[in-house]
């Protein structure tokens, strides 16, 4: 069963992380009410950080749907839209730097100002290792701005086993934030 009015919008930047991306894509293809539509935009880098990072070319499969970073015309780049969810993932400290300072210069930027504005649901995945000051204030102005900040911090209550199992931990966490089912391990309720 499809939820037939979720729309919501993935955001890959360049920063390291691509398999956070590329399993949400996947997690969020076999949930029990996937998104009736899920646009993904590739900020200028991540493409060719995709393919390096993955070893394959992006494939869009239904309900996942491309839009170009320079695309204006894309419905999610104005707040009349009914994109409900924006996940940023994984999320370069220069996008969300540029997002943090209001600065819409491209498709990624103007969707999350729009979520921002509309009072939408905004998850941002920093994926970046130590923070700087600056990394920190603009987390926390996107926080105050009603975002949720979601670091790409694998947990370990689950013991995992592979890279995959440490990646699902972040990936879970995403789903459930973004307020889709989720059999994810909830501490101390899963026993």
């Amino acid at each position: 069963m499809t939820d037939t009015k979720r729309k919501i919008i993935l955001a890959v930047t360049g920063a390291s992380g691509s398999i956070y991306a590329l399993k949400l894509l996947e997690r969020l293809s076999v949930i029990k009410s996937p998104p009736a539509e899920i646009a993904v935009v590739f900020s200028d880098t991540a493409k060719e950080i995709w393919e390096f990072e993955t070893g394959q070319k992006f494939i869009p499969v239904p309900p996942a749907k491309v839009f170009e970073n320079n695309n204006f015309f894309a419905p999610f780049a104005s707040g009349s839209s009914t994109f409900s969810t924006m996940i940023v993932c994984p999320a370069s400290m220069g996008t969300l730097g540029r997002i943090a300072s209001g600065v819409s210069d491209d498709l990624i930027c103007r969707a999350a100002d729009v979520m921002l504005k509309e009072r939408r649901q905004l998850i941002v995945v920093p994926r970046e290792t130590p923070y700087s000051l600056i990394h920190i204030r603009n987390m926390e102005i996107l926080t105050r701005a009603g975002a949720i900040i979601c670091p790409a911090t694998p947990s370990f209550y689950r013991k995992p086993v592979t890279i995959d199992d440490l990646v699902m931990t972040v990936v879970e966490r995403i789903v459930s934030l973004a307020g889709f089912e989720s059999d994810s391990y909830h501490w101390m309720e899963n026993d």
